[in-house]
């Protein structure tokens, strides 16, 4: 039986306990709890080992893990270790030799010839795990279960964004997604040709680049709905697909695709005088009034057309955009409106576009959820080239004699959203992976 002290650890035969060893324990600093117990323990031990009782008292100890044995010198208890008599030992290593399967069942020697030896490990099948030891197995399980669980709850998901609007009828959340599906087939009917100008053969891109970023102007001092403004490009670009236009009737244009999106849009629509004196009079109401009815039925008084305005407000939802996410989209989609080459994107891919690059340029990387890859149908690696070009405009925005946007966004009206720091880091990875 091993008897632990911290200072000298000692070795102590079963010769001793016979006849005054239980005084001789008792004057060696030992308690009578500390010797019921192991005595209990060693009883306990003896029978699990052998199945049997025997006559003569049980020098069989278990420690477990304490602050007294734990690292105390070179002989200090290992926990998965178990007291292993020398007879046993030498069976042990008998057995390893032979391969005999009956030497490895530990027996207990007499008395006389019992001794202790706790440096040889026992296999992990014999070995007894301690208590502690199981306890910390089980709070391990637990701890990798708790991870499990929250991976799961943070793991990204779609959600479904009109589940707060079902008491609301105006969001229509039983057939809104049908709406949608309708949208994205028109879209593909009604976009337009993104070569269209080089049908034309008195205007470029830089005239119509312009009359754009005046309308832009002309917009905010009316103070007109936000999808008027988007109507009024597509009417634009739509017209001269199909008609061919001198250079100083492309104001006129202007204004009247204004005035036909006011009336489809707009409660109080600018009179035809208002638009004629913004235009320093350089057209009569008469010319107003013939322009607009050629715009009609050049475009088959069509409407209702799905603008890149209503699939930047799903996609918004579909975002949880705050306000300052959604004042920063919809200055960079006004920035594409002004660009000519921006035409070749679908309207819905330009939303989408839109605020992937404002959620780059708040946070700094690149954020787009299941949530809005699953509502506009895009993925973050597909808008990655026309978010660089946006990110480009918006390095380009101060500069330049095409300011209009720029000015309008840097208003506390629109929360100073053109001063915002553009999101370089797009397009510097752009840039490395094509040099790649």
């Amino acid at each position: 039986m091993v008897i632990s002290n911290q200072n000298n650890p000692t070795l102590i035969k079963p010769g001793h306990l016979q006849g005054g060893g239980a005084t001789e324990m008792v004057g060696r600093k030992f308690g009578m709890e500390t010797r019921q117990t192991r005595r209990a323990l060693g009883v306990i031990s003896q029978n699990v080992v052998s199945g049997q009782c025997h006559q003569y008292p049980s020098v069989a100890v278990k420690r477990g893990l304490s602050e007294d044995n734990v690292g105390c010198g070179k002989n200090a208890l290992n926990p998965v270790h178990r007291p292993i008599t020398r007879k046993l030992a030498a069976q042990i290593a008998t057995s390893k030799q032979s391969g005999l399967e009956e030497a490895k069942k530990p027996k207990l020697s007499a008395p006389e010839d019992f001794s202790i030896w706790e440096d040889i490990p026992l296999k992990d099948e014999d070995q007894p795990v301690p208590m502690t030891l199981e306890q910390t197995e089980v709070v391990s399980n637990d701890k990798d279960q708790m991870e499990i669980e929250m991976e799961d709850i943070f793991e990204d998901t779609v959600e479904d964004i009109d589940r707060g609007d079902a008491k609301n009828q105006l969001a229509v959340p039983d057939y809104v997604d049908d709406l949608y599906a309708y949208y994205r087939r028109m879209e593909g009917c009604s976009c337009i040709s993104p070569n269209y100008m080089s049908q034309q053969f008195d205007i470029n891109e830089k005239m119509r680049a312009i009359l754009m970023d005046w309308l832009i102007e002309v917009h905010y001092k009316f103070e007109l709905r936000e999808e008027t403004l988007f109507l009024t490009v597509n009417i634009i670009d739509r017209f001269l697909e199909k008609q061919g236009v001198v250079r100083k009737k492309l104001q006129l244009v202007g204004l009247v695709a204004m005035l036909l999106a006011c009336k489809y849009e707009e409660v109080s629509v600018p009179v035809v005088d208002d638009l004629i004196f913004i235009s320093d009079k350089a057209y009569t109401r008469k010319e107003v009034l013939e322009m607009e009815s050629l715009m009609l039925n050049t475009i088959h008084f069509n409407m209702s057309v799905p603008t890149a305005y209503v699939f930047l407000r799903r996609f918004l939802k579909a975002a949880q955009s705050d306000q300052k996410l959604e004042l920063l989209s919809f200055f960079l989609i006004e920035l594409c409106l002004v660009e000519y080459e921006m035409l070749k994107y679908p309207p819905s891919f330009l939303a989408a576009a839109a605020i992937y690059t404002a959620q780059c340029t708040i946070y700094g990387v690149g954020q787009w959820s299941k949530t809005c890859e699953w509502h506009s149908q895009y993925s973050e690696n597909q808008l990655l080239e026309c978010s660089t070009l946006i990110v480009g405009f918006h390095q380009r925005a101060a500069t330049g004699k095409l300011t209009g946007v720029h000015r309008k966004y840097s208003t506390s009206k629109f929360g100073y959203a053109a001063k915002c720091e553009p999101a370089h880091f797009l397009v510097e990875t752009t840039t490395t992976s094509s040099q790649t």
